[in-house]
């Protein structure tokens, strides 16, 4: 349900992809890539810093697996220099994004989000959006304080997502289960089940 990983603190810039190792004495480095479509990271231009003061422009993508590639990078000419990138995480500007579909969400628009339940009970705010490879997960930290909170992200646990109103309402797992198991028709035409 949503398309990519989380912003910068000011909220302005999203994630997009992540230097990896050095690759090779000519300056190339991988580059894992956290949107959608793994190739259109290329498409992506600047390139840009968490803290905003560097930029970087790919000159061109070599397909490896899956989400990663080998890059070359503008500038980059040794190893050296493309070492010194390792773990550097790559930032868009949000204006830079296309609108999200109907029913997909970037993953800084959930972030800041207040989380409640269906009755309304206001029990925490969405800190992160985590995916370990089996889908989106929020993380929210409760308003009572202590550990956060992780629910899937999925229509039936998080049924109404309202950016305007700033909150997502959410239907705890073992709920949602129990009114699958109970048959309750009603509910789940309204999550679309």
């Amino acid at each position: 349900m949503a398309k990519a990983p989380s912003p910068d603190a000011a909220g302005d810039l999203v994630l997009v992809g992540r230097f990896g190792a050095a690759h090779g004495v000519r300056g190339d480095v991988r580059l894992k890539s956290f949107t959608g479509d793994p190739a259109a990271i290329g498409d992506y231009s600047p390139l840009i810093s968490a803290d905003g003061l560097r930029s970087f422009a790919l000159k061109s993508l070599r397909h490896i697996r899956d989400d990663m590639f080998v890059a070359r990078v503008e500038g980059v000419n040794d190893r050296s220099a493309a070492e010194a990138l390792v773990n550097l995480d790559l930032h868009i500007r949000k204006a830079d994004l296309p609108p999200a579909e109907e029913e997909e969400y970037y993953h800084s628009d959930l972030i800041g989000l207040a989380a409640h339940l269906e009755n309304g009970e206001l029990i925490g705010e969405v800190v992160n959006v985590l995916n370990f490879g089996a889908g989106d997960i929020l993380e929210v930290r409760p308003i009572s304080g202590g550990e956060t909170l992780l629910y899937p992200f999925t229509k039936a646990v998080a049924p109404h997502v309202d950016l305007g109103a700033g909150r997502v309402t959410i239907v705890p797992p073992h709920e949602s289960e129990a009114r699958e198991e109970e048959g309750d028709k009603d509910w789940l035409q309204r999550r679309g089940g």
